[in-house]
């Protein structure tokens, strides 16, 4: 008896003639009640371990495996409302050590089909030896499919590998094995060289190694045979003792135990050319930290101002003009192999291309450009040429200084270009460019030269890779803090600074506000506690009239990067009237001023591009209302992209161009600013605390901790 019938037992004979009618219509059994074999399980189906495809050739695996196989019953015999159920039944085989073949079978339940059928094979299979399988499926009625290795299909093989491959060897001439504590150990080539490291095991059939750098994400390579040495090249981006740790991998997927190769790195190499130009005043040649002395041409003069915060106390400045340029007269670096150049720049224009470093590569034209190009938009841009590929990013603006750092990796063809010490854009696959010309500074071969007008410093070139925390180094420029005032009650009117700066004086009616929680207490009658001061055990507190604090000169360079900030609580969240919290210009005129406008409750920054009074005043704003605990006011000026923003409560409310910042003469005001008419009003009513004072720009990051900032 058939234990899977019952399918199509109630066949009637009017069934049976319309199944003999479609059987001689179709030649194909497709009546209900005629039950047809299930598909043929598909060779291109079948795997081993899940990923290893059916083969006659053997696979190897380190452990009896599991195999899988896709069945599916044929949907031709369905009467409405019946499953598609199918099962599998796998065997193997193979020869034992006596020479006599041994059969294991395994037969799976069915399910809805199409789907896939596995087998686990049972412990104890023999190593070393070539076991076949093959998988037919069954339908829910017992009937069969062909076996999957009928014609024109193939018998499934695999081995059984029970043995690891052998720990490989590390080996390599650039990097040789020092271990730390060696105390014969030497230091070897440097940052931002790549070296080769070549993986051996003695045994013959490692397909693989899995390797890992210090803390780098594991990687594989595999060698061209099996059993052959792979060769891996790597860069270290700094110095110090570094290891490799690597394991074969055997066909099988068997891992060697693990071999750790240690190198001891040295610090990168210096400057292939370096000039800081930082020459005196009236010199004709810029002296070179390394390299060559470049000559000066009669447009270029010392003794210019130098970005702050770097170390370098003075710069040249170049007139963009036919002899505002400097060059060695010789080549530097081989720009076909892997090289880096930088430079702090400040343009004294951006409408046109402008260059501050090149070097020639024949046929009046440059290998490389760094420097700068105008947009579609407007807005300048720096820009790192190489051969025909040019990277744009960043703003460019007149009077900012910027860091940048151009890179050519010819390991990979990897030309980038980073801007402050931040890398802003990339491109693969880039082609070598030679070039065997003289290295220029502010000027480049074609493009009418593209001479640059305005400040070059510092100018470097490597013959290696400068990585990334190399490149932040050089070129950031974190801010300072330079002046603060942690707000505590003094007698005098007169807030200390933390460090002994100048104080903040304290005007009309302004003073101190210092909740008495301890009167309350004593108070039966007392409901609500006094609101906390802002920071501390007092804060300021400006009446509103004509309360103000202010430094007896200025405190910022205006015209520089700079960032300004304080801790408000307005007495009002819904205040009667404008005001002011923060500003800083001259007699007449605010270079910036930070004011609420409660008629469209709007936080706004106010800038002025000049002293004058007829100066041209820019306003922006975002929409916000005073908090009724406290708020954060941040400015923050960066000149290098020309660009001032104003933070509340750490979120950038708005942000203005500033590229025609002014250094502006006047104190730092609290609580108040100037009018339309020149006068001093909008004075602002609530409370104030914890006004710091930072050369440099804080990032939007510092900007949102502010609270917590020193």
């Amino acid at each position: 008896m058939n234990m899977f019938s019952g399918r199509g037992a109630r066949t009637c004979a009017v069934a049976t003639g319309v199944a003999a009618v479609m059987l001689a219509a179709s030649g194909t059994a497709t009546a209900a009640g005629q039950n047809l074999p299930p598909l043929r399980p598909s060779v291109d189906s079948l795997t081993t371990n899940g990923s290893k495809p059916c083969r006659e050739e053997p696979v190897y695996v380190p452990a009896p495996p599991e195999v899988s196989a896709v069945v599916e019953d044929t949907a031709e015999d369905d009467a409405a409302g019946q499953s598609n159920r199918a099962g599998a039944e796998f065997e193997a085989w193979w020869t034992d050590s006596e020479g006599v073949e041994q059969r294991s079978t395994h037969i799976s339940g069915t399910v809805q089909s199409p789907v896939t059928q596995r087998w686990r094979l049972p412990e104890g299979l023999p190593a070393d030896t070539v076991v076949s399988w093959h998988v037919r499926a069954v339908d829910e009625q017992g009937a069969t499919s062909a076996w999957s290795d009928e014609t024109p299909g193939i018998a499934c093989r695999f081995v059984i590998d029970a043995v690891s491959p052998e720990p490989a060897t590390v080996v390599s001439e650039d990097y040789p094995e020092d271990r730390p504590a060696d105390p014969g150990a030497g230091w070897h080539d440097g940052a931002g060289v790549y070296g080769s490291f070549t993986f051996d095991s003695p045994s013959e059939d490692v397909v693989e190694y899995v390797y890992t750098f210090l803390k780098d994400t594991p990687a594989t390579v595999r060698p061209s045979e099996p059993g052959g040495p792979a060769t891996v090249r790597w860069m270290p981006e700094d110095g110090g003792p570094y290891y490799v740790q690597v394991r074969a991998i055997d066909r099988a997927g068997r891992s060697s135990s693990q071999t750790t190769y240690w190198t001891r790195v040295a610090e990168g190499r210096a400057p292939v050319a370096h000039w800081r130009l930082g020459d005196p005043a009236g010199a004709r040649e810029a002296a070179a930290e390394t390299g060559p002395t470049a000559r000066a041409g009669g447009g270029v003069r010392f003794g210019a101002p130098a970005p702050s915060r770097t170390g370098l106390v003075s710069t040249a400045t170049l007139n963009g003009q036919g002899r505002g340029y400097l060059t060695p007269g010789v080549p530097v670096t081989d720009t076909a192999k892997t090289f880096a150049i930088s430079a702090w720049a400040r343009p004294a224009e951006t409408g046109r291309v402008m260059t501050v470093a090149s070097q020639g590569a024949g046929d009046r034209a440059s290998s490389f450009a760094l420097g700068l190009s105008p947009a579609a938009d407007g807005q300048a841009r720096w820009s790192f040429r190489y051969g025909s590929t040019t990277l744009s990013a960043g703003k460019a603006a007149v009077g900012g200084w910027a860091h940048l750092t151009g890179l050519y990796d010819a390991e990979d063809g990897t030309l980038s270009l980073s801007v402050n010490g931040e890398q802003a854009a990339s491109e693969t696959a880039v082609a070598p460019v030679p070039a065997p010309g003289a290295f220029q500074i502010g000027r480049a071969r074609g493009a009418s030269g593209a001479r640059w007008r305005g400040e070059v410093g510092d100018v470097r070139v490597w013959d290696r890779v400068v990585a990334g925390q190399e490149i932040e180094e050089l070129g950031s420029r974190p801010a300072e803090l330079t002046a603060a005032w942690d707000i505590e009650r003094t007698d005098g009117g007169v807030v200390p600074e933390r460090d002994g700066g100048a104080p903040l004086s304290v005007h009309g009616g302004a003073g101190f506000y210092t909740p008495d929680i301890e009167a309350c207490l004593e108070d039966p009658e007392c409901v609500d506690f006094p609101a906390s001061a802002l920071d501390g055990d007092d804060h300021l507190e400006l009446d509103g009239s004509d309360g103000y604090a202010a430094t007896a000169g200025p405190v910022a360079d205006t015209s520089d990067s700079f960032s300004v900030g304080m801790r408000v609580r307005f007495a009002a969240t819904a205040p009667d009237r404008a005001m002011t919290v923060l500003s800083m210009g001259d007699s007449d005129r605010d270079a910036f001023k930070v004011r609420y406008d409660p008629v469209g409750s709007q936080w706004q920054l106010v800038v002025t591009d000049s002293g004058d009074p007829s100066a041209t005043e820019t306003v922006v704003a975002g929409s916000g209302v005073p908090s009724p605990d406290a708020d954060e006011v941040v400015v923050v000026h960066d000149d290098s992209e020309g660009r001032i923003t104003l933070y509340v409560g750490g979120e950038e409310v708005a942000s203005a161009e500033f590229a025609d910042a002014w250094n502006a003469p006047g104190p730092l005001q609290i609580g108040r600013g100037h009018t339309v008419a020149g006068d001093w009003g909008e004075y602002y009513r609530g409370g104030a605390d914890s006004i710091r004072v930072f050369d440099g720009a804080l990032t939007a990051s510092e900007a949102r901790s502010y609270a917590y900032l020193y």
